[in-house]
C-alpha cells in the first residue's frame, strides 16, 4: 500500500518527523489485514529526495517515525521501499510507481506471489501497478483519492479509506471460491 495520504496523513514533501500523524483506523485496518494472512508492505513515491526538496536521511527520519507510531498501535510492516526518482523519468528503468518495480522487489525479497495482491492507495499511480502484477487496485479517498477518483478505470475499486479498503479485501476474500480469508498469501513454490 502507499504511505502518504493512505497509511499517513497527506503533508506535502513531508521532511519532519513531526508531520507524521496517522489516517484515523489505518492501525486498525492493517491489523485486519494481517489477521486475513497478508504481508503488510509500504511502496512511496519519495521524489522530494530527487528533487533536492529534503534528503534521504530526512525521509529515514519520518519512515522511522511511522513505523515508531504503528509499532505504537501494535503494526509491523513487514516491508518499507521508496522510489527517489522524479517524475518524467524512463518509464522502463524508474522505479516511480506506476511501475511495479518495487512490488516486484519486495515479493522478491518476502517471498510473495503477486497475484491476488491489492495495491491501496489515493494515487492513480497507486493502484495501476496491480494490473501488471496480477492484483486487484484500490483507491482511497484520504490524501488525494478524492480528487483522482474519477480518473479511476472500473476494474479498480474506490472506497472512503483504508478502513473501507480492509473491509473491501475481506469480502472480495470471502466471495472467491476455495479461498479462506485467513489463508496466507505466500507463493508456494518460493517457500523456505
Amino acid at each position: 500500500m502507499d504511505r502518504d495520504g493512505t497509511v499517513i496523513q497527506e503533508r506535502h514533501y513531508l521532511a519532519d518527523p513531526a508531520g507524521v500523524a496517522l489516517v484515523p483506523g489505518a492501525p486498525e485496518a492493517l491489523l485486519r489485514l494481517r489477521a486475513m494472512g497478508f504481508a503488510l508492505v509500504l511502496v512511496t513515491n519519495q521524489s522530494g529526495i530527487g528533487r533536492g526538496l529534503y534528503t534521504l536521511g530526512d525521509y529515514r527520519r519520518v519512515a522511522a517515525e511511522v513505523d515508531r507510531q504503528l509499532a505504537a498501535a501494535g503494526v509491523v510492516m513487514d516491508g518499507t521501499y521508496f522510489c527517489p526518482d522524479t517524475p518524467g523519468l524512463d518509464p522502463e528503468t524508474t522505479c516511480r510507481k506506476p511501475s511495479p518495480l518495487m512490488h516486484r522487489a519486495a515479493a522478491r525479497d518476502l517471498r510473495l506471489s503477486t497475484r491476488g495482491s491489492y495495491c491501496v492507495g489515493d494515487k492513480l499511480s497507486d493502484v495501476l501497478p496491480a494490473e501488471t502484477l496480477g492484483g486487484t487496485g484500490i483507491l482511497v479517498r484520504t490524501g488525494w483519492g478524492r480528487e483522482e477518483e474519477d480518473t479511476v478505470a472500473p476494474e479498480h475499486h474506490v472506497v472512503d479509506d483504508l478502513t473501507a479498503a480492509a473491509e473491501l479485501i475481506a469480502r472480495i476474500e470471502e466471495d472467491q471460491e476455495g479461498v479462506k480469508p485467513t489463508e496466507v498469501r505466500r507463493d508456494p513454490s518460493q517457500a523456505r
